[in-house]
């Protein structure tokens, strides 16, 4: 395979931004994939016009951002896509800023109210078998005071994987994961974990009944759930954001 050549830097200010954008175009215009070894270090710097160390700066931010991956005494790989870099900045902008928090929320909520009318369409018997068992997972943590972050992620996912739509289930994710991220920089705790898993068994009831209204009934009452805690955080709390606990 014969893969084209990148052209020198002629942009003098802000040099390890110019390499990022040349290393990113090169992997555009060869198509290479997830898993592709790039050239060596030598031959990239040279192609670019720069030092080794301007291209080491450029490689370790696009690291950061999840689009290279330097493999010691291997050599530096193109990565696959992740959310995960968005989702550790989004949850640091976020900070503990709480009006923020909600805003985050409010766009789960809207998506999965919206969408979950196609899950009772199409959902079979597998997948609601999988959410009843993630629901009584969910039971015999909050009968022991334990948190279940994980299935209750689990869950989240599991009531749109049937629509197979991977992008649905990667926002689903997204969100998610942003809003216990950003949730930790205030400590928001689940005053009541059984009236959580109560929430959820309801959605699956409803769901399993092939009834719509009830099943966006439930979900957004367990929104409002959620929603609460947050107020009581924000009334009890410095407004713009806090670290301190306070539920």
């Amino acid at each position: 395979m014969t893969l084209k050549s990148m052209k020198p830097l002629t942009r003098a200010p802000l040099l390890h931004v110019s390499v990022q954008e040349s290393l990113r175009a090169y992997i555009d215009d060869n198509g290479l994939a997830p898993g592709t070894l790039l050239p060596a270090e030598g031959e990239l710097a040279t192609q670019l016009g720069v030092s080794r160390n301007s291209l080491r700066e450029g490689i370790k931010a696009l690291e950061s951002l999840g689009v290279l991956e330097t493999r010691r005494g291997v050599g530096i790989f193109v990565k696959a896509f992740s959310f995960e870099p968005l989702l550790d900045n989004l949850a640091y902008g976020l900070g503990g800023a709480l009006r923020q928090i909600e805003e985050v929320l409010e766009i789960r909520r809207t998506l999965e109210v919206g969408l979950i009318g196609k899950t009772i369409d199409v959902i079979g018997e597998e997948d609601i078998t999988e959410l009843r068992a993630t629901v009584n997972r969910m039971r015999a943590h909050a009968e022991r005071g334990e948190t279940f972050a994980q299935d209750d992620q689990l869950f989240h996912r599991l009531l749109f994987r049937c629509q197979d739509n991977e992008t649905l289930v990667r926002l689903i994710d997204v969100f998610w994961l942003a809003f216990y991220k950003a949730s930790d920089f205030v400590n928001l705790e689940n005053a009541d974990p059984m009236a959580t898993w109560r929430d959820h068994a309801a959605i699956v009831d409803a769901i399993e009944a092939k009834d719509l209204e009830e099943a966006r009934r439930r979900l957004d009452r367990h929104y409002e759930g959620i929603a609460r805690v947050i107020a009581n955080n924000k009334t009890s709390s410095n407004v713009g954001g806090t670290h301190e606990k306070t539920v």
